[in-house]
């Protein structure tokens, strides 16, 4: 490998110097926000359809980062690549759609003759433009000022802070829009089934057992040492009349009560074994919260319910452990 011949201090400024060129100029961006954000934002919310994100060159790049951040964040969009668009493609874009464009000097053709399309059937179009006097701007809709004073490329050539501020008006647009909608964490959820993300993400439902028996108040100790043992989770739920769980019995309260009992066990019933009100945690939280509760318990399983207050499952740190949750 050869060893660059310049000092490692010079390497380092010049690296500074593009993230601090790029950093100014997302923050005045940040600051000269306006209306036009307000209009974007409530142009996509109203919408029916999805947004279709168009761009050419570095633009499409940046392009089909933000179809994928809107569509991670709940916010159903694409990427149409703008020449293939006018090969054929312009029919992927539907009446009840909204285009989002990006061209930098505004001017690139083939994005105009799709903003074009657009006008022709009345689909809204937002911008995303450092020209507020450009072709694009003058077709669309909602103008997003995406101007620079000039490029972190020394020679003010090659797109990089301009495609950095984009970038960053895409990521407004999309957490804007998560947040009006109140997206949470639990939809997020949805979008991202797989991965370590997906992993942290997932639900107490898509890890609880749900084949569980019961336990009746009234069971004796041989019925309950035998639903106990049946499937080795370590713990069962104790159930009333009316089916509501007041209780749960674990291997450890099973060893307790012989160990105090001794030959008494046999005529003790499950109210006397059981521990009373046993944690529980719905079904549509997020596993992580799970194993929150159990360590700060100290316990290793939960009771699953659902929101009509029934218990549909079992939770255990084992399982959560095995999934890699933790």
């Amino acid at each position: 490998m050869t060893k660059s011949e310049h000092s490692p201090d010079t390497i380092i400024a010049w690296g500074r110097d593009v993230l601090d060129a790029e950093s100014q100029s997302l923050l005045a961006t940040a600051r000269s926000l306006n209306a036009s954000f307000v209009q974007a934002v409530e142009t996509i919310i109203a919408s029916q359809g999805k947004v279709v994100v168009t761009g050419l060159g570095k633009s499409g790049h940046i392009g089909r980062k933000i179809a994928a951040t809107l569509s991670s964040t709940g916010t159903a969009s694409f990427f149409l690549h703008p020449s293939e668009a006018l090969h054929g493609d312009l029919g992927m874009i539907q009446s009840a759609d909204v285009v989002l464009a990006l061209a930098f000097g505004g001017e690139t053709r083939e994005t105009v003759e799709v903003i074009k399309f657009a006008n022709r059937r009345s689909i809204p179009v937002i911008a995303i433009t450092g020209k507020m006097e450009s072709s694009l701007a003058r077709l669309s809709d909602v103008v997003l000022d995406g101007g620079v004073d000039r490029e972190a490329c020394p020679l003010n050539l090659a797109p990089t802070t301009s495609t950095t501020v984009a970038m960053g008006l895409g990521d407004a647009l999309a957490v804007a829009i998560m947040r009006a909608r109140g997206f949470e964490k639990q939809d997020f959820a949805q979008y991202h089934p797989d991965g370590s993300l997906g992993r942290q993400l997932s639900l107490v439902s898509q890890h609880m057992k749900t084949d569980l028996l019961a336990i009746h108040a009234d069971d004796d100790f041989s019925k309950v040492l035998e639903i106990i043992t049946a499937h080795n989770y370590g713990i069962a739920g104790v159930f009333d009349a009316t089916e509501r769980l007041i209780g749960a019995i674990t291997d450890g309260d099973l060893r307790r009560t012989l160990k105090t009992a001794r030959e008494n066990v046999f005529s003790m019933s499950a109210k006397d074994i059981m521990t009373k009100n046993p944690k529980t945690i719905l079904n549509d939280r997020l596993a992580l919260d799970a194993v929150k509760m159990m360590e700060h318990s100290r316990i290793t399983s939960l009771f699953v319910r659902d929101e009509a207050d029934h218990v549909v499952g079992l939770i255990r740190m084992h399982d959560l452990l095995a999934a890699k949750i933790v």
